[in-house]
């Protein structure tokens, strides 16, 4: 195998230094955009859109089968009001996440079974953000660039070998 057999959507590790994060079906093809990034950013549109679509078909069949047990019009209001509201909030939470990393990763994993029952809006928030960006691309790239300067700047204050710096003909005061 030759050393450029790096598997898709990765880069391989050339410069020391920070690398870019990947960000899921995306790998590190945000970086330089080159991968079939746009292929990915279509295709993760469609696939959220459709698994979006295809939960509500689901959520309607199950909502069918709580009129077929006549459960009570109470029942299907509060099922209703519990996906919708789980729904805004896990959209609301999802976008957020692909603005800034979670000041509270505790609560955040407390959100997470309210996130999981409305998950159509964390659906719908992957594809209206696919739309523009991949999702969290924006952060990570922030991240990324911040991450680069900091290493160049290090980098730069460096200069040359520090064992080659004694050779200047003085000599260095004993200890004794």
């Amino acid at each position: 195998m030759s050393e450029n057999s790096a598997a898709p959507g990765t880069r391989p590790a050339m410069a020391p230094g920070p690398q870019p994060e990947p960000i899921r079906f995306f790998g590190t093809t945000w970086v330089d955009h080159d991968g079939g990034y746009g292929l990915r950013r279509v295709g993760v549109a469609v696939g959220s859109l459709a698994a979006a679509v295809a939960a509500c078909f689901l959520l309607r069949f199950a909502y069918e089968g709580l009129e077929i047990a006549e459960v009570g019009s109470f029942v299907g209001i509060l099922v209703i009001a519990m996906f919708s509201i789980c729904s805004a909030i896990a959209f609301r939470k999802t976008w957020e996440g692909f603005a800034a990393r979670p000041k509270d990763p505790d609560r955040e994993d407390s959100l997470r079974g309210l996130k999981s029952i409305g998950f159509i809006g964390s659906l719908l928030a992957y594809f209206v953000r696919s739309l523009t960006e991949a999702p969290g691309e924006k952060l990570r790239r922030t991240e990324y660039e911040t991450a680069r300067a900091q290493f160049e700047k290090r980098r730069s204050t460096r200069t040359g070998n520090p064992a080659a710096r004694g050779t200047s003909g003085r000599k260095r005061p004993k200890r004794g």
